[in-house]
């Protein structure tokens, strides 16, 4: 499977995930997580959601362009912030084991470098 493909690939499972997540954060954890649980969980699928539709898009300009091969590492810098920022908050929201909280910059760090990458490719390639 070529990088383009992979990448949407990608977006697709993680578009199914956080929708799937919210819809139990919605409705499966309402009734036993604290208000500010929720909050964290929901904090945790909107920046999955933002950043599995930047992965959508990056496959979907690699699939125009194919030669923008730093546009991989952007988009694995971002599979890298869900798997960080959103899973450690999705952690912390169901277990409150507050340590997990340290894991979370780092994916805030991910999604920037993701980011960054993302418009340093589209300056110089």
């Amino acid at each position: 499977m070529n990088n383009m493909k992979q990448i949407i690939f990608l977006a697709a499972v993680n578009g199914f995930l956080v929708v799937l997540l919210g819809a139990f954060g919605a409705h499966g954890l309402e009734e036993r997580l604290t208000q500010a649980r929720m909050a964290t969980w929901q904090t945790a699928v909107q920046y999955h959601m933002f950043h599995t539709l930047a992965l959508l898009g990056i496959g979907l300009i690699l699939k125009a362009c194919p030669d923008m091969k730093r546009l991989v590492a952007s988009a694995w810098c971002l599979v890298a912030g869900i798997v960080m920022f959103s899973g450690s908050l999705y952690l912390l929201a169901v277990t409150a084991i507050s340590v997990l909280g340290f894991i979370t910059p780092f994916g805030g760090v991910a999604f920037l470098a993701g980011w960054a990458i993302l418009a340093y490719s589209m300056v110089k390639e």
